[in-house]
């Protein structure tokens, strides 16, 4: 008997919100967290907009002590501990650093690249003969795994704790790794999650190879147009989203809140094959990953009521939604309501996909559907296959139970997951 797993606490470091509260009302009211940086127009950035969370040092000195923060340089890591520690004690946890060691539970905390300033720092004391300069703690926050070390040792987790990374897909894999080690016994809970920073040393490739839009550097809110007609490209963001996972009997044990259930999902690859390459999806993968998610999760295709969906606003947008249709078996009127959150936050590359799962859970626990923001003018070929009202450009409350979150990442990886609204 495998064990059922819900979301028992969140956390998140959003640039539109930081903290549960802040971008629960920033999602309803389809608040942007876009805005202009001078810094990539002075580096000749095309596009010269992003999302950037905003942290005060008081801020920091509520998570870090000062002898943490001495020669800290890594967005990503700061923001992932952020978001890791609010779900900790968002679930009911504290975090004393003489705390017993918790061997039931574990950490997935996924990224793409961590502490590229602080790498970036290095090298020139490195260049100079500064070896002896670098300070203590460059490994740490340079290694991958430098969030989940840090965020274990504040917290003092003892199963697993590793940090994973797939692109896009990095936070949403995160979490279907931590709801499958809770489902088979091997943990009472897992803190899964994942971050990126920001910056143009993270940004600039992408720049280079035109995937973001330049079109509305004057206009930052404008520029994030997922399914929109004039959407030019993505616009990078950055921060962090974390996920208390919990067997339903441990949560019941302790008379912990329960945001959500977690159904169950699936993880594959499109193997760059059949039309799939580094920056574009298999399209057979993509609907194979969709439909063995619904099969794991013990529900059928028409359960499913809102999708919060991947939808970068680049030119694939339309290929997401078409291979929706596909695995779903539903269009026009049938199909289910849909949006992306990027439309207020931007692309946040490996932090997306966890992100976006806790907007998704938000969404179902308190039972609304955020706005696609700048999806005024929906693409023609997308309205061929949405009906419209489908595709909701205002808050709308709504009575739900099933929301299926996926992301399509670059190397052509995939993850959708399903969650339920709780019901005692």
């Amino acid at each position: 008997m495998k064990n059922r797993v819900v979301i028992t606490g969140l956390g998140v470091v959003a640039p539109n919100g930081v903290g549960v509260s802040d971008f629960t009302e920033a999602l309803k009211q389809g608040k942007s967290g876009i805005t202009f940086h001078q810094e990539l127009k002075d580096l000749k950035f095309s596009c010269q907009i992003g999302g950037i969370p905003n942290i005060s040092e008081e801020k920091k000195k509520e998570y870090f002590t000062d002898l943490q923060l001495r020669g800290f340089n890594s967005s990503g890591i700061l923001y992932g501990c952020i978001s890791g520690i609010d779900a900790w004690k968002d679930a009911g946890f504290d975090t004393n650093p003489d705390s017993k060691l918790d061997y039931d539970t574990g950490l997935i905390f996924g990224t793409g690249t961590s502490g590229v300033e602080k790498f970036r720092e290095a090298i020139y004391k490195l260049d100079e003969g500064n070896v002896r300069r670098l300070g203590s703690t460059v490994v740490l926050q340079t290694m991958a795994s430098g969030v989940s070390a840090y965020l274990s040792g504040m917290l003092g987790l003892g199963n697993q704790v590793t940090t994973n990374s797939s692109a896009c897909t990095t936070g949403t894999e995160a979490l279907l790794m931590g709801f499958e080690r809770i489902q088979n016994g091997k943990a009472k809970r897992m803190l899964v999650g994942s971050c990126s920073d920001h910056g143009p040393y993270v940004w600039g490739g992408f720049d280079a190879m035109r995937v973001m839009t330049y079109k509305y550097n004057d206009n930052p809110e404008k520029g994030s147009r997922p399914m929109s007609a004039s959407a030019s490209g993505f616009v990078p963001g950055s921060g962090a989203g974390a996920l208390v996972l919990e067997s339903l009997e441990s949560a019941l044990e302790r008379g912990a809140k329960i945001y959500a259930e977690v159904l169950g999902g699936e993880v594959n690859s499109g193997g760059q094959r059949q039309g799939g390459t580094l920056t574009a999806p298999n399209a057979e993968a993509v609907q194979r990953c969709i439909k063995k998610a619904i099969e794991n999760s013990g529900i059928s295709s028409n359960d499913i009521e809102i999708i919060n969906g991947h939808l970068t606003a680049t030119s694939k947008d339309t290929l997401e939604i078409e291979n929706w249709t596909k695995a779903l078996n539903r269009n026009g009127k049938a199909f289910p309501y849909i949006n992306s959150t990027k439309s207020m936050v931007g692309h946040c590359l490996a932090a997306a996909g966890a992100i976006e799962s806790v907007a998704s859970v938000i969404q179902l626990n308190e039972q609304f559907i955020a706005p696609n923001s700048n999806c005024e003018d929906l693409h023609p070929e997308i309205k061929k296959l949405v009906a419209s009202e489908h595709i909701p450009t205002e808050k709308m409350d709504l009575s739900f139970n099933i929301l299926a979150k996926a992301s399509f990442g670059f190397g052509d990886v995939n993850a959708c997951v399903l969650f339920k609204r709780y019901m005692a």
